[in-house]
């Protein structure tokens, strides 16, 4: 067998009943839910399991609620000595890899990651930014389309490239509409708004990466015990300072998620494991390499599934 990897989602993957069925069957992850709640002053574990949807949908609550579920589902996973050979995670999702990778604690992790949601949410005024997905143009189009728009006068940038033919654009709300049209005149088959509360991965998110930054030199980042892929450059690293670096720059720079599967398939991986809620970035992995073994590991039955699979290689 290659090596594992764990990959971590990010905004988009929620739902109300996060982690439900592992609190149901073992009763002591309720611990980490607790945890959170604790360090963050309220209930996030309540929106995460009742709800309503529309808090839950806040990127305040949002990111510290899958960073939650994403290590509640590691620590299910502890008792079957599953250890990955690297972790990466798409956006928000970098935090839960890094909270594996021991880089940083959880308790400090649930913390930052609900600071960078409201940091994100300030950033810029509802209804000024927006984003879409743009389907079936390669980058170097898109990348000319957004120059273009952009140079005109209205701020848009290539946001996340997720696997081939999926691209998000993010900006002024302006910049994403008209960027949107002319990928279309282009050749782009569909372009799809985004239910986003804001332009995440723009450089309209400069301000939040500023605030992001004191908030980060308040904690303690460590050298990763398990090499991490970033977002920023989908390049290994382990480094504390980098590490921070990429962090910070993360929030106004592309998501590199098509780049970081590809060099995880060049190092070695074969079987990638999505642990957290949902199953998006195993349908992004699909779109880039059929060939591998992809799990989307949720709750006890995902897990059980995962396993014996696994067992019967």
């Amino acid at each position: 067998m290659g090596k594992i990897a764990f990959i971590f989602p990010g905004q988009g993957s929620q739902f109300v009943g996060m982690g439900q069925n592992l609190i149901e069957n073992r009763p002591e992850l309720q611990a980490i839910y607790d945890i959170a709640d604790k360090q963050l002053g309220y209930a996030l574990s309540n929106i995460m399991l009742n709800g309503p949807e529309d808090q839950l949908k806040r990127t305040e609550n949002t990111q510290p609620a899958l960073l939650t579920m994403s290590v509640a589902v590691l620590e299910a996973l502890k008792a079957y000595d599953i250890t990955p050979d690297y972790v990466a995670g798409h956006s928000l999702g970098e935090y839960s890899a890094l909270v594996c990778a021991k880089s940083l604690s959880f308790q400090d992790a649930v913390h930052a990651v609900r600071q960078r949601g409201l940091f994100m949410e300030e950033a810029v005024p509802a209804g000024e930014g927006a984003m879409a997905a743009i389907l079936g143009m390669d980058r170097e189009a898109l990348l000319e389309v957004t120059e273009e728009v952009s140079n005109n006068g209205d701020a848009v940038q290539l946001a996340n490239l997720n696997c081939p033919g999926q691209i998000v654009i993010s900006g002024t709300a302006e910049g994403v509409r008209k960027a949107s049209v002319l990928a279309k005149e282009k050749g782009a088959k569909r372009a799809l708004p985004l239910q986003v509360s804001g332009p995440f991965h723009s450089s309209l998110m400069k301000p939040a990466a500023d605030k992001l930054t004191n908030v980060l030199d308040g904690i303690t980042i460590s050298e990763a015990k398990i090499p991490v892929i970033a977002n920023v450059t989908a390049a290994v690293v382990t480094d504390s300072k980098q590490i921070k670096e990429k962090l910070i720059e993360q929030v106004y720079s592309p998501v590199l998620w098509e780049d970081t599967v590809r060099r995880l398939l060049d190092l070695g991986v074969d079987t990638f494991i999505e642990i957290g809620a949902g199953n998006v970035l195993s349908g992004l992995v699909r779109k880039v390499e059929r060939r591998v073994n992809v799990f989307a590991v949720n709750d006890m039955e995902s897990i059980d599934a995962m396993l014996s699979k696994l067992k019967g290689e």
